[in-house]
Formats: structure tokens, sequence, C-alpha cells
């Protein structure tokens, strides 16, 4: 390979990369005021080259000075944005397994809003994503893009709340959308006396690796459903246990989803204790 050859490869791959950060940071701010700052940036730079080809003194003087605080500029402007995409950066499944703790902090409101809701007696459907993505199921609903905490969850499944039929979906620290809409369990022997709440969370479970959490309406009981198996009538401290469980699961480590074919399984909180 001649030098000249190496150039070439070296100045596409130097390309695609420019056009790539191009591209990610284009939508980062498409739809936001930031996106009219990047306009008057875009601007400031054309005027430079122009200001440059006709030899346009005053104007080339006044670039030139702002040369040195573009940069702050830059990063002062664009904050919320850079931010954005370093956490999101760090979000990627190659990165998830060095940070698997920070997602503890969520489950603490999550426990505390379903305990919230069990006492209450309000029924309740929460997704919680974990490797397998949810976009799909996430366009069914309303988009929320909230901060977790335990009010905001006890207040969209209050009933006279417009959200509370449907699933909330929960990705790493944010509540994703609401009245999301769950594909029902295929498996034939799945329970008659299961509600459509839980019939719809451990059809999720049999597609996704996502942890689902129900709160039945009728009794107050608090079930999660992960991989096909439905655990029954837990406590605080069991769904806690259970949540942070299936959370330190790594991908070659969980088990496979209940075949269709097979008795639906169903385990209450007392029988795991015993187990």
């Amino acid at each position: 390979m001649n030098p000249t050859s190496l150039l070439g490869i070296k100045g596409v791959v130097d390309i695609l990369i420019v056009a790539a950060l191009f591209y990610r940071l284009l939508t980062l701010v498409r739809g936001t005021r930031s996106a009219q700052m990047l306009v008057g940036l875009a601007f400031l730079v054309v005027v430079g080259i122009v200001a440059r080809y006709f030899d346009l003194l005053a104007v080339r003087w006044i670039v030139d000075s702002l040369k040195t605080v573009w940069v702050i500029a830059f990063v002062i402007l664009f904050q919320p944005e850079l931010r954005h995409a370093l956490a999101q950066f760090g979000r990627t499944r190659y990165f998830r397994s060095f940070l698997r703790g920070d997602g503890f902090g969520v489950l603490g409101e999550v426990v505390r809003a379903v305990e919230n809701l069990a006492q209450r007696r309000h029924g309740a459907l929460l997704v919680m994503e974990r490797n397998v993505g949810l976009r799909n199921f996430v366009e069914t609903g309303t988009r929320i893009d909230a901060r977790v905490t335990a009010e905001l969850l006890v207040t969209i499944f209050s009933p006279g709340s417009p959200l509370h039929d449907g699933a909330v979906i929960i990705r790493e620290e944010s509540i994703v959308a609401a009245s999301c809409i769950l594909p029902l369990s295929a498996n034939p022997l799945t329970a008659i006396s299961l509600g459509t709440r839980h019939r719809a969370a451990i059809g999720l479970s049999e597609e996704t690796d996502a942890a689902i959490i129900v709160v039945s309406e009728q009794s107050g009981s608090i079930s999660v459903a992960y991989r096909g198996v439905l655990y029954q009538r837990l406590n605080e401290g069991q769904l806690r246990s259970e949540l942070s469980r299936i959370f330190r699961l790594r991908p070659e480590d969980e088990p496979a989803a209940a075949p269709e074919s097979g008795t639906a399984a169903t385990t209450t909180g007392a029988e795991k204790a015993a187990g």
C-alpha cells in the first residue's frame, strides 16, 4: 500500500468521523433553542470566510478577535446538549456493565411509589427497561421525559389522571412515557384468574428482558414479571430484593424466557422466601 492510498483512506475516515459528529450535534439541538444559536455560529463562520476571500480588513479583525473566545462560548451555549451527549455515551451497553450500581437510586423511588400505590389500591403497571430497547412500546403512549420520582409515579396512576391506563416505561433515571400499550401474553396456560395488567406484564416479559411491576387494583398486591415468570404477592423488602437481583444480572447470566408452549410460571413472595 503506497502512501497516497493510505492518505486517501485516512482522509475518508477523517471525513466520516467529522460528518458523524456534526450529524450527532444536529440531532441533539434539533427542535431546541440551541438550534438557533448553532445557526448564528455558522453564520459567523461564513462571514469570516467571506471576509478573508474579499480581504475585508475590519471584518477579518473582528472575526479573528473572536476566535479566542469561540471555544469557551461554544461550551457555555451548548452545555445542556454536551452533558446530554456525554451521558448517552456513558449509558451505551458497552459501558453499562461498569455502571450497574448507578440505577439503584431509581429503584428506591420506584419501590416507594409502588408501596404507596398498593396501600391506596391504585392499579399500576411499571416497566423498567434494561438491555432490550422498548422504543416500539414507547411510541404507543404519551411522552413524559421526566426524572423518576415516587410522587410523579403516584400522580400518574391516580384514578383521575388521564394517563393512569396503560403502562409507564422507565429508562435509566427517566420516565420516558406513560399510558403505553403492552402485548398480552399468548401463553394459553396463563392462569385465568390473572387480570389484564398481569397478562400484559407477562407478555412483555416474554419478549424482552425488562422488569415489569404490577399493582393489583382489587387487592393491592404487588407482582413482578421477568423473563416470562410472574412473582406475586411481594412485600416491600421482597420487591426491592427482586429488582436489585434483576438489575445486577449480566446478559450472560440471564435465564432464558419462559417458552410459550410451556406452563406459565408463577411464584409467590412466600415461596421465594422459603426457597
